[in-house]
């Protein structure tokens, strides 16, 4: 680090550090005078309501009791019964608001004497009402006593209500100022902030550049590998496809060498020893025994040729076609692994590559069905649409889990690819204990 970078860092970390704690300083304070003056004016609110409160009480306490008085109905002693219950609730939360203003305290006991004087009245007319004293009662009605205690009351309460609005001023003032202070700290520190932002972006612009290239290198040799990965991946189907033709080519190779020259060979047996019946002594029973051994010994090997020919190259499906030859596959699958094959086979027209790629679909599903399925019934299907051919091979197995499918299951790779190399898609759907079901579409 140069001598240079040293020294602008020794200035601009005690500035930010100096800044910082400023900016806190202020902060604090300012929360602390919000604060009080918050709850200051939350007390002011609460005595400002309590006192309009006591005087509606008030208000309907002497308005339930005269219509009382005037109509002796007892209903319009509910609301003054109310009333008096709530004025005491009235001034216990006004004694404790008025704790924290002893400057008060004094004009709060008059007002607690004159509401205490008044409701005195209040009580002694009521009382007086059900004695039937009636010219008691309304000689204390037509007095003035009760509208001098009412506006004494009320006076007392505006003076109240005018020091709780003058101390809710103060309060609000205090949080302006409070707010003009933090105002005026945010700025300053702001301006530090964008002269600290200023230097810190001549600082990384060198550094955001020399990622930017560096971001450009590694973009370029992502795209290279990217391209190199599918150069790759094309040379590799290319060659999974040629495999796979060469395979078949072989396929179909060793099944004619096997048609031509083993059978060949087989037919001149049987031909040889249909010529040496005539010859043998059939009544021996060991040359008839031998004779007839020979004979069902050639059937087998004949038979097995066959067999062995057809797995390589199906002759059914260049001599009779796609549909048919799926029909012998499958029930020679039923009479081999004793299982119930149905199958729905609709005439398809199909390229031979496709046709023989739905034949090996067909063969490698049935294959695994035998080996793995545990399945009691196989329908095999195949369906024509316009646009394209759909097979399907479901069995009611014990089906697997398609999450867990690993890299050994040559056979699901080996169809997948078969049926892509055709154009085509495949999909596997399978659940424990609930069999499994391969379908392919395959394009016309």
């Amino acid at each position: 680090m140069s001598w240079t970078r040293l020294r602008k860092v020794a200035i601009s970390l005690p500035v930010a550090l100096l800044a910082a704690a400023l900016l806190l300083s202020i902060n604090e304070l300012g929360h602390m005078r919000s604060h009080e003056a918050i709850k200051a004016l939350a007390r002011s609110h609460a005595t400002q309501a309590a006192l309009d409160q006591l005087l509606q009480n008030m208000l309907n306490a002497e308005t339930g009791l005269r219509g009382y008085l005037l109509t002796g109905d007892e209903r319009y002693l509910q609301p003054y019964q109310q009333a008096v219950t709530t004025i005491g609730a009235d001034l216990e939360e006004l004694r404790q608001a008025y704790q924290h203003a002893p400057q008060d305290q004094g004009e709060f006991a008059q007002l607690s004497q004159q509401v205490a004087r008044r409701l005195s009245e209040l009580n002694l007319s009521l009382e007086l009402r059900r004695q039937n004293n009636n010219d008691a009662w309304q000689f204390v009605l037509s007095t003035d006593v009760g509208k001098e205690n009412m506006d004494a009351i009320r006076a007392i309460a505006s003076r109240l209500l005018a020091r709780s609005t003058q101390q809710t001023e103060s309060n609000r003032q205090d949080i302006l100022h409070s707010l003009m202070l933090l105002r005026i700290g945010i700025a300053a520190v702001a301006v530090t902030g964008l002269l600290a932002f200023y230097m810190y972006l001549r600082q990384t612009n060198a550094l955001h550049e020399a990622n930017e290239r560096q971001q450009q290198a590694l973009a370029r040799e992502r795209d290279g590998l990217e391209q190199l990965v599918r150069e790759r991946t094309a040379s590799l189907s290319q060659l999974a496809n040629h495999l796979q033709q060469v395979r078949e080519d072989e396929r179909a190779h060793l099944a004619r060498e096997l048609h031509d020259e083993l059978g060949a060979l087989l037919t001149a047996a049987k031909l040889d020893l249909a010529r040496l019946k005539p010859r043998i002594d059939m009544q021996a029973p060991e040359n008839a025994e031998r004779v007839q051994h020979l004979t069902e010994t050639l059937n087998s090997v004949i038979a097995l040729k066959r067999r062995i020919i057809e797995n390589l190259r199906p002759s059914s499906l260049s001599n009779l076609g796609l549909t048919a030859s799926l029909e012998i596959l499958t029930r020679e699958f039923a009479r081999s692994s004793n299982l119930q094959v149905d199958t729905h086979l609709e005439q398809v027209s199909l390229p031979e590559a496709s046709q023989l790629t739905v034949y090996r679909l067909v063969q490698e599903s049935l294959t695994n069905i035998g080996k793995y399925a545990q399945a009691r019934k196989v329908l095999v299907s195949v369906h024509d649409y316009p646009n394209h051919v759909s097979v399907q091979v479901r069995d009611d197995g014990k089906g697997f889990d398609t999450q867990r499918i690993g890299p050994g299951a040559h056979g699901l790779l080996g169809m997948r690819h078969r049926v892509e190399a055709a154009g085509g898609r495949l999909n596997v759907s399978s659940t424990p204990g609930e069999g499994t079901l391969i379908s392919a579409m395959l394009p016309h």
